[in-house]
């Protein structure tokens, strides 16, 4: 009766090697994401997912790509799976961003994304990724597994909520690497979810 959810982040992007903030612009594959989508694909592909959803940002969307082609399934776009909007911010290097706020950037740097002017917080984006992430498992068979691809902070702010933690456990997690996933289950319909691994990610 358990049912397994996947949270896959992007691979990397042309933005993420030269540490400038993507927020919700947009930023393409580079060839290290590419080759990072499609062998976490060919590693999902393993555990045969019903279900895949990705945010609807072209760098979500491409490696949800890789793993549609690995794994035959149709991903469907879902806005809520989104990085974090950071207003003026997106599109700066991070040393850009240091130069322009260095308080700011000091508290964004360790996970404070509340800290961005005009920007979403937390509380925001949790509440929509719980929603939708919610929603997919929903539709997961029995035994079954489902994928999602999204956003590194989103991810990792959205876990912590999603185990029931306090909300100052967010600032214990690290953001995942480009192509890490973390796993989730339940064994019941009305039983917490459990966390299986965090940041995993193919080797090599």
């Amino acid at each position: 009766m358990s049912r397994r959810l996947v949270v896959l982040r992007h691979g990397r992007t042309s933005w993420n090697a030269v540490h400038r903030v993507q927020g919700q612009a947009e930023s393409e594959l580079d060839e290290v994401g590419r080759a990072q989508a499609a062998a976490a694909g060919a590693a999902l592909a393993r555990l045969e997912p019903a279900v895949l959803w990705t945010s609807d940002l072209v760098r979500a969307r491409d490696t949800a790509a890789a793993v549609a082609t690995a794994t035959g399934l149709a991903a469907r776009l879902d806005a809520r799976l989104r990085e974090y909007f950071l207003a003026e911010r997106q599109g700066l290097t991070h040393a850009e961003y240091a130069a322009v706020a260095p308080e700011e950037f000091a508290r964004f740097r360790l996970g404070d994304f509340d800290v961005v002017p005009g920007g979403e917080t937390a509380a925001q984006v949790v509440a929509r990724m719980s929603e939708a992430l919610l929603e997919l498992l929903a539709l997961v068979p029995d035994d079954g597994v489902g994928v999602a691809v999204s956003h590194g902070a989103a991810i990792r702010d959205v876990v912590p909520a999603l185990l029931g933690w306090p909300d100052a456990a967010r600032s214990t997690l690290h953001g995942l690497d480009n192509c890490g996933w973390v796993v989730l289950d339940r064994l019941t319909p009305d039983a917490p979810l459990r966390l299986r691994a965090y940041n995993r990610v193919v080797a090599g």
